[in-house]
């Protein structure tokens, strides 16, 4: 996240490169930069000559050297914008010759999603040498929840961490999603807000009671009845909340508690750090605990395991599956 600041940051100061290489697992932090660059380096009335886009899958290698080495008409610099680029990834390394000496006035451009250039390989190190050679990883769905207050204070915005964990139920680290539903927020709240759980049901419809956070709560708590009603809710909505990724939101929580017996210090900082959790959440990890000895988390992870074999459909009939999360809950908290 840091360095695809610091590429834009550089950018903005006219510390341009000649050769941006963007590659990785995260999309989101490619299109950042790709946007900017297309954006934001020539003026509109350079546009029309000196800025281009191709797609990996409808050009070469040659195609987008020969394209590089022409010279800006009225203007400093041209743009070259290769996107889906990993499309070329079997004849990649071709483009070394080309970023040992690039054109000084050209802008090149490689959208790499998805993957990563082998770093034994010459076209790394020339990268390293002559250009930007960016890579990312995807972001970790218990690192979301801190992405999102990070990038709602730099708008001027702040996020109750419960509201802050519903869109990461909703929408997992899809960080393209996350920034959608967020914009629709940053649209409809002034400036200054503090966005709420209700917040987020009002404007993105991601009911506030009814959603895998309070069904873990109520799960740590032993609220069967409240477990039971959000389970009723699912069943009704299972576009919403299919089976499949709540019974994996119900293991990561007995998973985590089976953590914490293992811990030898359980202080809220050790404890949020190890679990990979924000500290507002550690309470619920202590209650959790608390109404599940470690034997009956073992046996409660059983269960789960058993339940996921058959919501992904072996051993049980599509009928079935619609009551399999209520059996569950009875299960884990008799």
């Amino acid at each position: 996240m840091e360095h695809a600041k610091n590429i834009v940051a550089d950018i903005k100061k006219g510390v341009i490169k000649p050769i941006y290489f963007l590659s990785g697992e995260e999309p989101y932090f490619i299109d950042q930069i790709t946007n900017y660059i297309e954006q934001n380096v020539l003026s509109e009335s350079e546009k029309g000559f000196n800025q281009m886009v191709l797609y990996g899958r409808d050009v070469t290698i040659d195609d987008i050297v020969s394209n590089a080495k022409r010279y800006p008409m009225m203007a400093e610099r041209q743009v070259i914008i290769v996107k889906e680029a990993q499309d070329l990834s079997r004849t990649i390394e071709k483009l070394v010759t080309y970023v040992e000496n690039p054109q000084p006035t050209t802008v090149l451009v490689l959208a790499y999603k998805y993957k990563k250039l082998d770093k034994r390989k010459g076209l790394a190190k020339s990268l390293k040498k002559h250009g930007i050679l960016y890579e990312n990883k995807k972001l970790y769905e218990n690192k979301v929840g801190d992405w999102i207050r990070n990038v709602l204070i730099d708008q001027g915005y702040h996020i109750q961490p419960k509201a802050a964990q519903m869109l990461v139920d909703y929408l997992g680290n899809d960080l393209s999603k996350v920034v959608n539903e967020l914009n629709k927020l940053m649209l409809i709240l002034p400036k200054g807000s503090d966005i709420t759980p209700q917040s987020i049901e009002e404007n993105i419809g991601i009911s506030k009671d009814f959603n895998i956070f309070e069904l873990r709560k109520a799960i740590g708590e032993k609220d069967i009845v409240k477990a039971q009603r959000i389970a009723q809710y699912f069943s009704q909505n299972p576009k919403d909340n299919p089976l499949v990724l709540t019974v994996g939101q119900v293991f990561s929580l007995f998973s985590n508690v089976m953590k914490y017996h293992g811990l030898p210090q359980k202080d809220k900082a050790t404890v949020a750090k190890v679990l990979g959790i924000s500290p507002f959440f550690v309470g619920e990890y202590v209650t959790a605990a608390r109404n599940y000895p470690m034997k009956k988390v073992s046996a409660c992870i059983a269960m789960i395991r058993e339940v996921d074999v058959k919501s992904k459909g072996v051993g049980a009939s599509a009928f079935a599956s619609n009551d399999l999360l209520k059996e569950l809950l009875v299960k884990i908290m008799n």
